[in-house]
């Protein structure tokens, strides 16, 4: 349902689709954290994919909070680290977007879940940008 509003008309802007969007990719974030817990190295990873859960509700309910100087500080720098983990984590196994081979090699759920969480983090930061733009708007129209 989500996907549904966030990608057809029945969002009225594309800033309202955006934050349709990034409570999906939220709402995502915290499946994958629920299914971390028969992972050896699953608090590891849950702390991992809860960083861009935060984000995307944030983007979500209140993107104005990410046009705040300490969000704007904190979300780029958490963009840059999840950029170097994802290469970091890259999958090395051959074919590892293939369901068989995901399916069986953890490394390789890793690495596409590093990938995911970059691409969530950007989405946040998009939208923190924009909000950053907005306000500026605001700000400069605004009687003063």
């Amino acid at each position: 349902m989500l996907l549904l509003i966030a990608c057809t008309g029945l969002a009225a802007s594309w800033r309202e689709r955006v934050r349709w969007l990034s409570a999906l990719l939220s709402v995502l974030m915290l499946l994958f954290i629920v299914v971390q817990f028969n992972d050896p190295d699953g608090v590891k990873w849950m702390f991992i994919y809860a960083i861009p859960m935060l984000w995307a509700a944030i983007a979500a309910i209140r993107p104005p909070i990410l046009s705040k100087k300490l969000p704007s500080i904190l979300l780029p720098a958490c963009l840059v680290l999840s950029a170097v983990a994802m290469f970091y984590y890259w999958p090395r196994t051959p074919g590892w977007w293939k369901s068989e081979v995901w399916w069986e090699v953890e490394t390789a759920r890793e690495g596409m879940g590093m990938m995911i969480v970059l691409i969530v983090l950007f989405v946040a930061w998009i939208t923190g940008f924009n909000a950053k733009k907005q306000a500026k708007k605001r700000a400069s129209t605004s009687p003063g």
